[in-house]
């Protein structure tokens, strides 16, 4: 099986403070994940270390097979990664940072398809208004569309959801589950709504204490989901009292 994303022996370490523990995780085209797990568990900062944000002090993370180290400029162009929405230029308009984000890529214009996707998230009505002016939610809306930008073959997301809508939050579910089932993205979530995780995904894997402690496969996650008295929240906190 072709990996899109592995993890090897991951590690990081804030000077004495050990964040992460040999994370070994891989995950194939068409996957749809979730990372969950308590606050303080180190879901960032993995999701930095193989998005090239933060180095790892030991460890690999290869992206489509190229090191994200190594070959920096390879593996990127293979991910997408949102943006956090307090890092967004207050002074650029929407569309305007999507132009440069496409230029980044090598894209002559903004892709049709995230044009489409702002559409659907209702950002389209403030694409021409300067960031600065954005509520909460609509720069959340923006660091999707910016993450998602030209569709490559990763997507990473930390905790999207928060700030959206229902409407929104609803169609941009959806829409990661139909570039997963049709396109064979695979998608990388980071999120605590584990209603989300549960109903959305084809994976779960639980970090606690810079630990992979627990993983739900798409089968375990079938059976959590035909049993009403179960739940992947029960499950959960089951593994974390275990």
């Amino acid at each position: 099986m072709t990996f899109v994303l592995e993890l090897e022996q991951l590690q990081h370490r804030y000077d004495e403070h050990a964040v992460l523990h040999g994370i070994d995780l891989r995950l194939p085209a068409g996957e749809f994940a979730a990372l969950i797990g308590p606050n303080g568990s180190g879901k960032t900062t993995l999701l930095h270390c193989l998005a090239g944000i933060q180095r790892p002090s030991a460890g690999r993370v290869l992206i489509g097979g190229h090191d994200i180290v190594r070959a920096p400029l390879a593996a990127k162009q293979l991910l997408g990664f949102a943006v956090d929405p307090a890092r967004l230029p207050p002074l650029l308009s929407g569309r305007e940072c999507l132009r440069l984000f496409a230029g980044a890529r090598g894209l002559g214009e903004i892709p049709a398809s995230t044009l489409a996707l702002a559409e659907t998230l209702s950002l389209s009505p403030m694409l021409d208004r300067r960031i600065g002016q954005y509520s909460l939610g609509t720069r959340q809306k923006l660091a999707i569309a910016l993450g998602l930008l030209g569709e490559p073959p990763l997507l990473v997301l930390d905790e999207p959801l928060n700030g959206l809508d229902p409407l929104s939050a609803y169609a941009l579910k959806r829409h990661l589950q139909q570039l997963a089932r049709e396109r064979g993205t695979t998608v990388l979530l980071a999120t605590h709504s584990l209603d989300v995780a549960e109903r959305f995904i084809t994976r779960a894997v639980l970090l606690m204490d810079g630990r992979l402690r627990r993983e739900w496969q798409a089968a375990e996650l079938d059976a959590i989901r035909a049993d009403p008295q179960r739940s992947l929240e029960q499950s959960m906190v089951e593994a974390l009292a275990g």
